[in-house]
Parts: structure tokens; sequence; C-alpha cells
């Protein structure tokens, strides 16, 4: 596994062990850690190119300019419809996503924005439909106390338990996970990271 002329604007152990799973370590890890508040009537596409994008921003502006490097950031959002689920950050977040996920379909979102080494940023965005069968209220109370959908977008973990609550899935597996593999390794191959 070779390092990569990259920086890895994110927070993310999951995005970090993604890259490294296809053999791209990048050269640094520095989260944007920015205020990632829903802005009022932003629909989920936007919010997460906004978010994606900041960070990249950010991270860019907070280092050296003399840094040969590109700078890759994400956002991943889960929405029912119009709506975008928080990360969950308490149980009873966490419980709440659950009920609002069972027995539906949902969209998982992500947008990749990268800055090559030309300075120039790029944006793609990533969808996967989800469908939850419908939940036990036992499930739901057992999933809450495993702790695992903490900090997770939707408030659950596919590459976790959850995934015997998933009967259908159409799209990148790894998008739900937190960073759509094909999509981000075709954007870092065309800026010459990888």
């Amino acid at each position: 596994m070779t390092r990569s002329p990259l920086i890895l604007a994110s927070a993310s152990p999951r995005r970090l062990a993604l890259l490294e799973q296809v053999g791209i370590t990048p050269a640094r890890v520095e989260p944007a850690d920015l205020d990632e508040t829903v802005q009022r009537g932003e629909l989920p596409r936007a919010h997460a190119k906004r978010i994606a994008t900041a960070k990249a921003l950010t991270v860019q502006h907070r280092l050296d300019s003399g840094i040969d490097c590109c700078i890759l950031a994400a956002d991943t959002v889960v929405s029912c419809g119009r709506r975008i689920l928080p990360k969950a950050e308490a149980d009873a977040t966490v419980e709440k996503c659950l009920r609002m996920l069972s027995g539906r379909r949902h969209t998982v979102m992500t947008a990749i924005a990268l800055i090559g080494r030309d300075g120039r940023l790029r944006t793609r965005l990533c969808e996967t439909q989800v469908a939850f069968r419908r939940l036990e209220d036992a499930e739901i109370a057992d999933y809450v106390r495993s702790r695992e959908g903490l900090g997770k977008a939707g408030g659950y973990a596919i590459q976790g338990h959850a995934a015997v609550f998933v009967r259908f899935i159409g799209g990148s597996y790894t998008n739900v996970v937190g960073l759509p593999l094909t999509e981000t390794y075709q954007m870092l191959k065309a800026c010459g990271a990888v």
C-alpha cells in the first residue's frame, strides 16, 4: 500500500478504511471541523454538495499554499423524500430514525468534493436507494442498545448489524458506508492522486 499525494478532509474512520481497502493511503488526514447544520429550506442534494465543498475549501485555506496534494472531502446524507435525517448523536435519535426508516425506502447520497493539484474544485454526487423491512420494536431497542448507530447519518451502519434490516439496495454499497469507491477512484485517477 503506497501513500497517495492526497489529503483526506474527513474525521470519518469509515472513509479512511474504505480508501485503504482499495490501496489508497492518504498522506494526511485533516478533518475540516465545520458546522453541518441544515439551512432552512435546504434540500438533501444541495446540503450534501454544500457541506462536501465547504470541507474541501476549509482544509485548502487552512494549509500552506505550497502543499502539492489533492484534497478529498465528502458528505453523506440520508433522506426520506425531501427530509434529511440527522447524524444520530443520541439514542433517542437512533430510535426515531429507525422508526422512520422501518418498512420504507430511503435515499443515501454522498457528495464528493476534490480539489486537484491545479486548485480546481470538482464535485460529484452519488445516490443509492435502500429499503428496510418492517422492524419490530424489540429489534429497534436492541439496535439502540448496541450504540452502533451513534454518529451515523440516519442512525444506522449498514456495514454492521443494521445489514439485517436491508431488504433492497440499488446502487453503490460503499456509498451507504460513507464513500462511493468507484466514483471516488475515478475522480482521484483523473487528478493524478492514484
